[in-house]
């Protein structure tokens, strides 16, 4: 709700990105429910890709990186001024997370010499972009369709295998490109647990949820965990 009163402390940032021809409403399942769990969620419009967007282009997902770290600038800005979440915002904890041509735009955010306040990231149904995973090291989480038809899972899996730090997939076998991502299908349960498991531990350095996070991810014929580097 709007005028929710602000939750007392500071809160690590999400910044997500939607897909193409898409808004950030219609991924509120989620993200609500991210914010539920103890961040708060900045989730841009993007100009030129949102669903109503006059001049859409799929050409302008390569400037949303750019718009991702405005955003990010923005909003260690508003954490010093007169603003309802002034003093709430934990600006040297940030993740970045994004669906579709959105996972794009934040692996587009690890870039070399990327601002140490982005703490790691969330890729659904997404891959790389140049210039991807240059940067320092950082926590990465991929989630993907075994049957996407829009982005296949290998372009996700190639981007899994460039990343440099530590890294999850999940994968879901016979889904497509984001079904998971509404409650009541299979699989929404378990990327829920997994991506806000992942998010407190990056974000809130919270063991016992990366620890977590396999049982969670864990549910046999829909859903397979891979990992790399995670920490004991």
């Amino acid at each position: 709700m709007a005028a929710a009163p602000v939750a007392a402390g500071r809160f690590p940032v999400v910044v997500y990105s939607h897909g193409l021809r898409s808004l950030p409403e219609l991924h509120a399942p989620l993200t609500t429910r991210w914010a539920a769990a103890g961040f708060v969620v900045a989730a841009p419009t993007y100009p030129r890709t949102n669903l109503r967007a006059p001049g859409f282009t799929r050409a302008d997902v390569r400037n949303q990186p750019a718009d991702g770290w405005r955003l990010i600038r923005h909003l260690v800005r508003l954490d010093a001024h007169d603003d309802p979440l002034a003093g709430h915002l934990a600006v040297d904890r940030i993740a970045a997370a994004g669906h579709s041509a959105g996972g794009f735009t934040t692996a587009g955010m690890f870039t070399s010499g990327h601002s140490a306040r982005l703490r790691s990231g969330i890729v659904l149904a997404g891959g790389g972009l140049a210039g991807s995973f240059a940067g320092p090291p950082a926590p990465l989480l991929f989630v993907h369709g075994g049957a996407d038809p829009i982005v296949p899972e290998s372009v996700g899996r190639a981007a899994y295998a460039r990343a440099t730090g530590p890294a999850a997939f999940l994968s879901l076998p016979g889904q497509g490109h984001g079904e998971y991502l509404s409650p009541g299908h299979p699989g929404f349960t378990q990327v829920l647990a997994t991506t806000t498991d992942f998010l407190r531990w990056t974000l809130y350095d919270d063991r016992a949820a990366l620890h977590r996070l396999p049982a969670d991810a864990h549910l046999p014929a829909v859903t397979a965990l891979t990992t790399r580097a995670l920490p004991d």
